[in-house]
This record gives structure tokens, C-alpha cells and sequence, in this order.
């Protein structure tokens, strides 16, 4: 029914938002609008009216943004269950709005009025990820933040790591052949990680158990291709992963067996017969 359709109403809600009641109100006329926001979380509720009244609110939570080209760099120093972030501003707006949480759902919000460049946070738990964002502001007001705050700087920290809770998923074993093999994996999910993932160790194991070899790989690595083993033999991979905290548990052990002959390449021959 857009031919009865006089216009729309568009409330920009900051989240989190400490001034409540005070979301960003727009009428519009058109179907668009160009919102220049902060790297925050924001809530778009969008609904439509005409002579009868308004339409039910259609709600948008705006994605999160690449921290890419930022102005500034954000340091965190743990202290316990405190944590005293510092940073150095490019100049001296009138106040910095400090958000922290482990996402979208469980943020706190600070305004930071001094030029001191430094804020201390409370009650951090330990083996989470926390989002750290610093975005500055010439305008302290309430109703200010959601058009005139940019972001300065954003980090993530652990207050306290912890090794991985389990090893890589779907671990798999491909083009095997005399000497070699594949291995394959899905990294280790976020949450699963419970500090900075820094690497991922193979191990694997002959049938004798005579020979066992270990290998340290980067984070990013998914894949590995195992060189150097016996013919006609079976081997066990396991894949675990470590934080600054230590060595994760390993996965269950994957067998796989060499090949006796290597690589076969057909040979077709064709055979002309003239009469």
C-alpha cells in the first residue's frame, strides 16, 4: 500500500546508550536515507504512517565495521579484574566516549570528559574476548553522539587467556600417496579459542610408534601436506591448538594409510588396422 504511504519515521539508537530516551529522530519523505555514523553499535527502527496512523517498526542493527585507517591506537594494560586503557589523541575534543563489552548485547558506555588520555574499566571476566572502542566528540551532549562522534581507535583483549577448550574441526586427510598426505581442518571457532589463537601443532605417529614428529603452524594455517613417510604404512594425526597460555587439547587420533605404489598414470594406445 505505498501509494497511501506519507512518509516515514527513522530513530537511530546508539548501543549502548547511557542518555536513554534520547534516540536520533528523522522524517523522511523518500525511502533512503545517509546516516554518517561512528564505528558503534547502532539500532534503526524504521516505520512507515499515513491519515490512519503509524505501521509496526521494521528494526535494523547496523553491522559491524572493518577497523580499517583509524586515526589512533589503543593500549590496554591488565590489572586483574581492572584494566587501565590509554591512548593519544591527535587533538583535544571536548570529551571521548569510551564503549567495552563482548558484544553487541553486552556493552557499557563512558564519557570520558578529560584530556588525560586514559580510562580504567572494572569487572572483566576472565577467557573473554572484549571490543574496546574510543571515538571522540566536540559535542558532549546526549543527543550528539549519533551524529557527531567519530572513532578514534578500537582494540580487543583478554583479561586473562586461556588455552583452547578443543582442537580444529573437520579434520580430514586427502591426497595421500607413497610419501605424503593432506591435511585439512576448519580453524578453531572464536569462542572456543578462550585467548589469542597463535598457532596450531600436528603431531603424527607411524604404526610402530618408533617415529612420532610434531609440527608448529601459524594461526591462519588450514592445511598441511605431511612429506616424508613410508610406503605401505599407517600413520595417526592429531591437531591442537595454543594460546600465550598454552596447548589446547588435541583431536581424536586420525588414521591413514600410505599407498605401496605410487601414482599411476593411464596409457591409452590406439591401434589403427587398414585394410
Amino acid at each position: 500500500q505505498s501509494e497511501n504511504i506519507l512518509g516515514y519515521y527513522v530513530n537511530v539508537e546508539r548501543i549502548p546508550n547511557c542518555c536513554r530516551n534520547s534516540p536520533n529522530h528523522i522524517f523522511l519523505k523518500d525511502r533512503n536515507v545517509l546516516l554518517n555514523l561512528s564505528m558503534a553499535y547502532y539500532r534503526v527502527n524504521i516505520s512507515a504512517y499515513n491519515k490512519a496512523g503509524e505501521s509496526p517498526q521494521a528494526i535494523y542493527i547496523v553491522p559491524d565495521f572493518s577497523a580499517t585507517d583509524l586515526p589512533g591506537q589503543i593500549h590496554v594494560k591488565h590489572q586483574g579484574t581492572h584494566a587501565v586503557v590509554t591512548w593519544t589523541p591527535e587533538y583535544n575534543p571536548k570529551c571521548f566516549v569510551v564503549d567495552w563489552g563482548t558484544g553487541k548485547e553486552d556493552m557499557r558506555m563512558k564519557i570520558v570528559t578529560t584530556a588525560t588520555g586514559n580510562f580504567t574499566l572494572e569487572n572483566f571476566q576472565p577467557y573473554k574476548l572484549y571490543k574496546i572502542m574510543v571515538h571522540a566528540s566536540d559535542v558532549c551532549q546526549c543527543e550528539s553522539f549519533t551524529r557527531h562522534e567519530k572513532t578514534f581507535g578500537v582494540t580487543h583483549f583478554y583479561s586473562v587467556e586461556g588455552v583452547p577448550r578443543t582442537g580444529p574441526a573437520n579434520v580430514t586427510i586427502l591426497n595421500i600417496t607413497k610419501h605424503s598426505a593432506l591435511v585439512k581442518w576448519t580453524e578453531i571457532a572464536a569462542e572456543d579459542c578462550l585467548g589469542f589463537l597463535q598457532g596450531y601443532r600436528i603431531s603424527y605417529t607411524d604404526s610402530s610408534k618408533k617415529k612420532s614428529l610434531a609440527v608448529t603452524l601459524n594461526s591462519s594455517a588450514t592445511s598441511y601436506r605431511l612429506t616424508g613417510l613410508k610406503e605401505k604404512n599407517i600413520y595417526r594425526v592429531q591437531i591442537s591448538g595454543f594460546t600465550n597460555a598454552g596447548e589446547g587439547p588435541p583431536t581424536l587420533s586420525q588414521p591413514f594409510s600410505t599407498l605401496k605404489f605410487g601414482t599411476v598414470e593411464a596409457l591409452c594406445i590406439c591401434v589403427t588396422q587398414h585394410q
